[in-house]
């Protein structure tokens, strides 16, 4: 995870043809190996309620449609890659992608996917208007939808309340930054880490949870132009330092065991396994942790995104499905999709996983915070999921103007997602304690600046 000092670019350029041509590779071989008769191919992320669909598929929608569905289930940061650059390159391995609201929009108005505006509003079974306001158009361009949604989130804070307790301190219902980092401190011992923040590399992995915190300590990635163009990098400004510094800091004084190698799944089995007492990440989260399976249910406290600077910094995300303009079958991926990501789908959920109720996959639509069963299974986060969702200061997260399209955990313009990965590298060896944060932000900057010019 240590960016190179010496030859650097020309060993990165090397890195990236070889990642390209293996990438590429695996899909041709997936492309064709694929059966085409009344089989479709779909790559999703490798999270649990993704892997629940993935289990009830035969039986909930193969044995009905007659549309048998091949899954690629990819950890988030090779989902990404693998999809940006099949999707990109308009070939042919997937009818339908998992994406989310900073591909949607881009791809999207690029001509590189179906709008399914036209079919979903002629899905009588589907469902349009039931798609929460929020999470659509957060997919849409130009009021057309280039994916529909499977869950939706903001981000949170998660706390054993019980910790917390023994230690006499209490969460505040809107933390600052600082209070919590008092408060991890505070708890944190040998056995039980006092919180767990990402530090995998990946724009979607350290990259997003950092991002919010960069935004309400006052930084931001690029300035803007007036025509939402970015204007100059902003990575060697003290407030980008101040803000990395205060989250290597903070994990490296009370954070979970090998960070700089931990995301989502990793930071929820820990907390699962009683090894962090807090944790800062999606609000999806919460649905696991009350599940009827989990062993720290009725144990947990939620809070409000911590800030600093601004009044609210969580996130706004969606993992959603796509088809491709590519795509072999977008017909049956339609029927897929519009299935994978319905109301009965949800419903189904609630009946057929292991975490039962509580663990349905969220945020998507109005009607899901209607069912009796799930209001009950999800008294303890659902309110607080819905209001972090609104409150998320998608178009205005910092506090100074960004540029591209509106986002909170990412920057709206093509050159995030190759920035993002790279500089999350450098920071994560931050983290690690094998590298420098003036190095690493000397370099991102660097970075930052080439990728614009």
């Amino acid at each position: 995870m240590h960016e190179p000092r010496s030859g650097s670019v020309r060993k990165r350029s090397l890195l990236i043809a070889v990642l390209a041509v293996g990438v590429a590779a695996a899909v041709a071989a997936t492309a064709s190996a694929r059966p085409t008769a009344k089989t479709i191919s779909v790559a999703i992320v490798a999270n649990p309620q993704m892997q629940d669909i993935a289990s009830l598929t035969p039986s909930l929608f193969t044995a009905k449609s007659g549309i048998k569905v091949n899954y690629t289930i990819l950890d988030e940061g090779k989902l990404r890659e693998v999809t940006t650059r099949d999707v990109g390159s308009g070939g042919k391995a997937f009818d339908a992608v998992m994406i989310g609201p900073y591909e949607a929009p881009q791809f999207g108005t690029a001509g590189l996917l179906q709008n399914l505006t036209p079919m979903a509003k002629a899905d009588k079974t589907y469902n349009y208007n039931d798609l929460i306001p929020a999470v659509r158009n957060a997919l849409s361009a130009k009021g057309q939808m280039y994916a529909s949604p499977f869950y939706g989130e903001s981000s949170f804070l998660m706390y054993r309340k019980d910790v917390l307790a023994k230690a006499g301190v209490k969460m505040p219902l809107h933390p600052t930054w600082q209070q919590v980092a008092t408060i991890a401190r505070k708890i944190n011992t040998s056995s039980m880490a006092g919180i767990c923040l990402r530090g995998k590399p990946g724009w979607g992995d350290l990259g997003a949870s950092f991002t919010t915190v960069l935004n309400t300590f006052g930084g931001t990635w690029w300035s803007s132009k007036s025509n939402g163009q970015p204007a100059a990098a902003q990575v060697n400004q003290p407030v980008f330092k101040n803000a990395l510094d205060f989250y290597a800091k903070l994990v490296q004084d009370a954070g979970e065991q090998d960070a700089a190698n931990s995301s989502f799944n990793e930071c929820l089995a820990a907390y699962q396994a009683g090894k962090v007492a807090m944790w800062y990440d999606a609000t999806v989260a919460a649905g696991l942790l009350e599940a009827a399976n989990s062993p720290v249910r009725g144990k947990n406290g939620y809070a409000f995104a911590p800030v600093d600077k601004t009044k609210a910094s969580g996130w706004l995300w969606t993992w959603a499905l796509a088809i491709p303009k590519s795509s072999h079958d977008p017909t049956d991926a339609w029927k897929y999709i519009s299935w994978a990501t319905s109301a009965q789908y949800i419903k189904a959920a609630g009946t057929h996983t292991k975490g039962g109720w509580p663990s349905i996959p969220p945020g998507t639509r109005l009607s899901t915070y209607q069912l009796p069963q799930y209001k009950a299974a999800a008294k303890a986060f659902a309110a607080i999921t819905l209001a972090a969702m609104k409150a998320a200061p998608i178009t205005n997260p910092g506090t100074s103007k960004r540029p591209g399209l509106p986002g909170v955990q990412y920057v709206g313009i093509p050159q995030f997602q190759d920035v993002g990965n790279r500089c999350t590298q450098l920071f994560s060896s931050v983290i690690a304690g094998s590298m420098k944060d003036t190095d690493a932000l000397s370099q991102c900057q660097q970075i930052a600046s080439q990728a614009i010019k």
